[in-house]
């Protein structure tokens, strides 16, 4: 059996369909990664319009589409993005199985 491109947790998939539907002019989300910070990588998380699709793999498993940048798919396959809620804030979470390593910060990793 072959992991799953990338995976939305509920939470996270109900939280990204929200902001979605404060914004008409985003078709979806759309998932990549930059080169920064210590460790490397880290993730890039935008709305998807016909301009920034060209480019990446579609996951039509969701409330809404959700784009992979072809570039990052080799280093995000089996990805889980989750939604958390603490205390002090909420914020987007990635359990990457590929990742070997993190800077401190938790801004950047390594694959």
């Amino acid at each position: 059996m072959t992991a799953p491109l990338f995976k939305l947790s509920s939470s996270a998939e109900n939280q990204v369909d929200q902001l979605l539907s404060s914004n008409p002019k985003a078709k979806g989300l759309k998932i990549g990664l930059n080169t920064k910070g210590c460790a490397g990588l880290s993730y890039t998380m935008e709305y998807a319009n016909e301009e920034n699709i060209k480019g990446c793999e579609l996951v039509n498993e969701y409330k809404f589409p959700l784009y992979i940048e072809n570039n990052a798919i080799m280093f995000v396959i089996g990805t889980e993005m989750d939604f958390i809620k603490e205390e002090f804030g909420e914020r987007f979470v990635f359990n990457n199985p590929n990742q070997t390593s993190e800077c401190g910060c938790g801004e950047s990793f390594h694959v």
